[in-house]
């Protein structure tokens, strides 16, 4: 009998065939630009910027990787695995930073670190009058901001998997002599392996694409050297050069991210399947953990919306207030929905022809469609632009062009929640239903989809959230007076008017706070 893949391959593949070519034309577009560049272009960019920008750029990702490692994976455990007071807030909590735009946090932290700033009197108050604290324009200032916003991605997948371990292998190890130690390292770990490699590579991926926070921190990365070279010096071709080298360097990191992943690939059983069970803690443990989650929280999320409240009321900001925010308020989650849907209905048959009929060309397609993250927004923009007036001129000026460089640039965030959800379910469980007398519309319907609507959930609200944060593709692609949130705050930001910038960063949190709730509905959950 015809498998289902089978039946599957050939109107799949023509999809998927075609959402790759769509991804990777502004890439296309960019390498065409750098390969005609002069030589001496090439020569002068190595002799002078490239090292220091690699260094910076993978210096800054390994160690904002390792750190959001360490938040993500022992928040999830805490939450998952013990029962304690507040628990329920504090697992609501850790999502929040998720609404908090990079380049919001960065400012609001230019201004808690920067020099006589309330964190420096603080300082000096315990340590003397000439103590100085790191300045958050440096490395450890950039890896703070980047950490404290990116540590949910690690959070919510390492969660996800938790949930649906089979505690039965656990039980095994330890009826075998293991300790609890020991258990939790060579049985618990590995089965979330998957979920936690695939949350530090998207937090790889965003730090080394991430325009606003960098930028706001002067902190010299590719992406932030890309757009310098488009605005400061009119160079879109030095611009196109420093791209490649970006891309490479993210392909690189890609092919080791699919090598592990690969390694750990496993399905869970269902035979003998017991949810894992909260271990009641008392009053030390149950304070210990409220004030790590709490410091945690507020770092990320508590403080900086305490001072865009506190700005938001000052006279400045209220004179601001008027009827256009409605309209910034409706384009931004218009938007922003169109794109996560659109993102969606594009990454599942990626997603699925690769975990179902790995063939070369469609683990090809899969990594292909990982390339849009990688381009800095303003290049990608540009080509995006570039390529629509080129082939379809009718759609210049509207917000058609703006979705699609959203969909292009965030669609590896919901690849990254739909792949792990896929590798989960065994093929198996759909042949039975088509053995079953089911057709493929009807095992999709009843037996493949309600299995990942987990994963589906997961990449739907990190791409409406991502679209909602998105600044440079906006500030280049947007319609003639079409602003959004995000452009409201950087005009502001970018002038140091906090005050000003405060009440649209506060409605980009809230905008985005219903989208976080779903993320821990009984619906989530139960998936």
């Amino acid at each position: 009998m015809t498998t289902l893949r089978q039946q599957l391959a050939s109107p799949l593949q023509i999809v998927v065939l075609a959402s790759a070519a769509l991804i990777l034309l502004p890439l296309g577009y960019v390498t065409t630009l750098a390969l005609s560049a002069d030589p001496s272009v090439w020569q002068r960019l190595w002799a002078t910027r490239i090292p220091e920008l690699l260094t910076n750029t993978i210096s800054l990702a390994g160690t904002v990787a390792l750190l959001t490692l360490l938040l993500g994976v022992s928040t999830a455990w805490m939450i998952t695995r013990f029962d304690f007071h507040g628990r329920w807030l504090w697992e609501v909590a850790l999502v929040l930073p998720l609404a908090m735009p990079t380049y919001v946090l960065a400012y609001v932290y230019n201004y808690l670190l920067g020099f006589g700033g309330p964190v420096e009197h603080l300082w000096q108050a315990v340590a003397g009058p000439q103590a100085r604290i790191f300045s958050p324009q440096s490395f450890w200032g950039a890896t703070l901001v980047m950490a404290l916003d990116t540590f949910p991605f690690v959070y919510l997948l390492t969660r996800s998997a938790l949930l649906s371990v089979n505690v039965s292998f656990e039980e095994v190890a330890r009826t075998c002599g293991a300790s609890h130690l020991q258990t939790m390292w060579r049985v618990t770990l590995p089965l979330l392996r998957p979920s936690i490699v695939a949350g530090v590579a998207l937090v790889i991926l965003y730090v080394v694409s991430d325009f606003g926070a960098v930028s706001l921190l002067r902190y010299q990365t590719l992406t932030y050297a890309v757009f310098q070279q488009m605005t400061g010096r009119s160079d879109n071709t030095a611009a196109s050069i420093l791209s490649i080298v970006l891309v490479v360097l993210a392909l690189v990191f890609l092919m080791a991210e699919r090598w592990f992943r690969h390694k750990s690939r496993f399905y869970q059983t269902t035979g003998r399947y017991r949810a894992p069970q909260r271990i009641r803690c008392g009053w030390l443990k149950t304070t210990a953990f409220t004030a790590y989650l709490a410091a945690i929280v507020s770092a990320a999320f508590g403080v900086p919306v305490y001072l865009l409240m506190q700005w938001s009321l000052s006279p400045e900001a209220q004179a601001m207030l008027d009827a256009r925010f409605f309209g910034f308020v409706w384009n931004s989650a218009l938007l922003s929905a169109c794109a996560a849907t659109a993102g969606v209905l594009i990454g599942f048959p990626l997603a699925y022809l690769a975990s179902r009929k790995p063939t070369s060309l469609n683990i090809g397609c899969l990594q292909a469609a990982y390339a849009g993250y990688v381009l800095p927004g303003p290049v990608a923009a540009l080509a995006v632009l570039v390529l629509f007036l080129k082939l379809m001129p009718f759609f210049y000026g509207t917000a058609i062009v703006l979705i699609v460089a959203y969909v292009i640039h965030f669609l590896p965030a919901g690849l990254q929640s739909l792949e792990p959800s896929l590798q989960q379910i065994s093929p198996n469980l759909e042949e039975v239903a088509r053995t079953l007398g089911l057709g493929v519309r009807e095992t999709w319907r009843r037996v493949t989809l309600p299995l990942i609507r987990n994963g589906f959930i997961v990449a739907w609200v990190l791409m409406f959230l991502q679209t909602m944060k998105e600044l440079p593709a906006t500030l280049l692609l947007r319609p003639v007076g079409f602003d959004t949130l995000a452009i409201r705050v950087w005009l502001e930001a970018s002038e140091e008017y906090y005050q000003l910038a405060a009440p649209s960063a506060l409605l980009i949190v809230l905008v985005g706070l219903p989208a976080l709730v779903l993320l821990l509905s009984r619906d989530w959950r139960a998936a």
